[in-house]
C-alpha cells in the first residue's frame, strides 16, 4: 500500500526583494514556480512575470526603499495571490517617492512604455498610498485578458518590438 500525500500548494506568497536590479530575476524565477505549481495557466504566468519585472523596475527607479534605508539598500516587498476564481493580484510596495520635483506617486511608477505594457496585460490596475507614505501599486491579471492590440499599445510607434519586452526574462 503506497501512501501519497497531498502537497498544499500556497496561493499567495510575498518576499522582500532588494532595492536595485539584482533582486528582480529572483523574484521572478519565484513568482513562475509559485504559479506553474499553482495551476495558473502558463499565459497568465507570462504576462505576470513581465508585469513583476516592470513594478519592481519601477519601485527602484522612482521609490525609496522601505523603512530608513538610503537608495539602493534596504528591501521593496513584491506580493502575488491567487484567488478562488483563477485570477492573479501582483502588488509592489516600496517606501514612497524620492523627493524630487513630483512627489505623485502614479505619476513616478506608470510612465511611458510601462503604463502601456500594464495596461495591455492587465485586467486592472492601481496605486495605494499608506498612512505611512508607503507606495502599492497592483495588477489584476486574468485569463484571456491581453488585449489584442498589445503589440501596438506598447511600442505606440516608437519602433518597440513586442520581443523588446520579454529581453532580460530568463
Amino acid at each position: 500500500m503506497a501512501l501519497v500525500v497531498a502537497q498544499e500548494v500556497p496561493t499567495s506568497s510575498s518576499m522582500a526583494v532588494p532595492h536595485g536590479p539584482a533582486g528582480v530575476g529572483e523574484a521572478r524565477h519565484r513568482m513562475r514556480d509559485d504559479l506553474y505549481r499553482s495551476g495558473v495557466s502558463e499565459s497568465v504566468v507570462d504576462d505576470a512575470v513581465l508585469i513583476l519585472s516592470e513594478l519592481l523596475s519601477n519601485a527602484c527607479r522612482y521609490g525609496r526603499p522601505l523603512g530608513e534605508a538610503e537608495r539602493g539598500e534596504g528591501d521593496v516587498r513584491a506580493a502575488w495571490r491567487v484567488d478562488p476564481a483563477g485570477g492573479l493580484r501582483v502588488e509592489v510596495t516600496d517606501g514612497g517617492a524620492r523627493p524630487g520635483p513630483s512627489v505623485d506617486a502614479l505619476g513616478h511608477r506608470a510612465r511611458g512604455r510601462g503604463l502601456n505594457i500594464i495596461g495591455a496585460l492587465s485586467q486592472d490596475w492601481g496605486v495605494r498610498d499608506s498612512a505611512t507614505g508607503e507606495v502599492t501599486v497592483w495588477v489584476q491579471v486574468t485569463e484571456g485578458h491581453r488585449r489584442e492590440d498589445f503589440a501596438t499599445r506598447v511600442g505606440g510607434g516608437s519602433g518597440f518590438d513586442f520581443l523588446d519586452a520579454y529581453d532580460d526574462l530568463d
